[in-house]
């Protein structure tokens, strides 16, 4: 009886200890295979979330910048259709100058003045526009209320108009009022090809 208890006794710290190791062993197995995943798959979500993060919040700037931006397009694309009504119309210098002389004649008549002659001269071309240009020369007129309506109604045309050159007189010192001259009045068109600067210059 007494050596039967004592071969129990030594079984129970053995079968104590081999538990301990198995028990250790799937700790282990726990931690690598179950833990240690699970801890990386978190720091990978936080990254992930980190950078959608950062990645919305480059987007959503971005949107406002694309707002401002598409707002200064619109505003100038507004500016340059507004620029291109004020052109004089036509495919051709020549088309444009009659289209101009259309306005200059019908802006003397409403102001009780007549055209005694007129020139188209020689266009004047820019990088993206041309320079259209008639000198006139105009009756004597004896209303100065008339002569300064007409070149306030020219100065202030839907199209873009100006008085380039200007040349009044009076031909009777006994008729201050009575007076006559000439005019060149401009006008901008649209060139069909814009010009290509040369190298060197």
């Amino acid at each position: 009886m007494k050596w039967k208890n004592l071969s129990s006794t030594k079984a129970f710290p053995r079968k104590k200890g081999l538990w301990i190791l198995v028990g250790v062993a799937v700790l282990i197995l726990i931690v690598t295979y179950v833990v240690l995943p699970l801890v990386e798959n978190v720091q990978k979500m936080e990254e992930e979330i980190s950078l959608k993060k950062m990645t919305l919040a480059k987007y959503g700037q971005f949107l406002q910048n694309r707002k401002t931006v598409e707002e200064e397009l619109d505003r100038t694309r507004k500016q340059y259709d507004g620029l291109q009504q004020r052109l004089l119309p036509g495919e051709t210098p020549q088309l444009a100058s009659a289209y101009l002389q259309e306005i200059v004649r019908k802006t003397l008549e409403r102001n009780g003045m007549a055209i005694r002659g007129f020139r188209i001269l020689e266009p004047k071309e820019g990088q993206f526009y041309q320079k259209i240009s008639i000198h006139i020369d105009f009756n004597p007129v004896n209303n100065m209320l008339s002569l300064l309506q007409f070149i306030h109604d020219i100065e202030h045309h839907e199209k873009e108009l100006m008085i380039s050159e200007m040349d009044l007189l009076v031909p009777n010192p006994r008729m201050p009022n009575s007076i006559q001259g000439s005019f060149v009045i401009s006008g901008m068109m649209k060139m069909s090809q814009p010009k290509v600067k040369e190298k060197g210059r």
